[in-house]
């Protein structure tokens, strides 16, 4: 079913839900409305990444802040696939929608929700939209930095990510990161290139990049991605300071002027004693 609302009614119009759902523990019925309600949206992840390439695997974790509920993926407005996970003793739920050798048709914007398991007509708000892109079906590009060399924390690094001049139209482009689930940096430039900059960089944003550019629209067909660019950032030295002496020498010559000024004083005591004692004997 397809649920809308319209002022204070709330009306609907049903139809058949696709059958092929997702997972063991999805359960299939013949039609499904789910109504929003006022439990939090929950969020949605991919898992390698939501950049994969063609016949990869990723599975899409659906987290909500509360246990004991159902979830469902959605594709667009599409029902993908319903799952009731086991009972848990955790604070939160989850549930893991697996697609398998993802191609260019499972690419596009997913979103998930879920109810309670005694109210499954009464859903959350979906989650933000999660858009999967599967690469490989545009010419790649290729990455380079403007900068050689390491970099220092606190500098600047500008990778420039540059697409073939194929005439494919505006794209999006995508910086990636090995081991970080979802793009760096997004741009949408007018020509064929465009740039990224990674502002005041630390030693954690060390690690291979690569860069792909996508379709802004359905059906979002990716590029291969860039070869990989290896990016070094260390640690900057800590600043030397000059010990200031000042205070101390001026310590030192006033400890000196009073010694030499009492030297000086028993001297002048001593002579004049002295010449004293000489004029008497005469």
């Amino acid at each position: 079913c397809r649920c809308s609302s319209d002022t204070m009614l709330l009306w609907l119009w049903c139809r058949p839900v696709a059958t092929a759902l997702i997972g063991p523990l999805a359960w299939e019925s013949p039609y499904l409305c789910l109504l929003p309600g006022p439990l939090p949206k929950p969020s949605l992840r991919a898992w390698p990444s939501s950049v994969v390439p063609a016949l990869s695997n990723v599975s899409l974790q659906c987290w909500a802040p509360t246990k004991d509920v159902n979830f469902a993926l959605r594709k667009g407005g599409d029902v993908l696939g319903l799952l009731q996970p086991p009972d848990s003793m955790e604070g939160e739920g989850w549930a893991e929608f697996p697609l398998t050798a993802v191609r260019s048709r499972d690419a596009g914007e997913y979103t998930c929700e879920y109810h309670r398991k005694g109210h499954p007509h009464l859903a959350s708000q979906p989650s933000e939209a999660l858009l999967l892109l599967v690469t490989g079906y545009l010419p790649k590009p290729s990455l380079q930095a403007h900068q050689a060399g390491v970099a220092t924390e606190g500098e600047q690094v500008t990778l420039q990510c540059q697409r073939p001049d194929s005439g494919t139209g505006i794209m999006t482009f995508a910086l990636l990161k090995a081991g970080t689930s979802v793009p760096v940096q997004l741009r949408i430039p007018a020509g064929r290139e465009t740039d990224f900059s990674l502002q005041n960089v630390k030693v954690k944003d060390t690690g291979n990049y690569s860069c792909v550019y996508y379709q802004r629209r359905a059906p979002f067909l990716a590029s291969q991605p860039s070869n990989s660019l290896e990016i070094w950032v260390a640690a900057s030295s800590p600043r030397t300071t000059t010990p200031d002496y000042t205070m101390g020498n001026l310590i030192r010559l006033g400890l000196a002027a009073i010694i030499m000024v009492t030297v000086g004083a028993l001297l002048f005591e001593a002579w004049c004693s002295q010449k004293k004692s000489l004029q008497g004997v005469r």
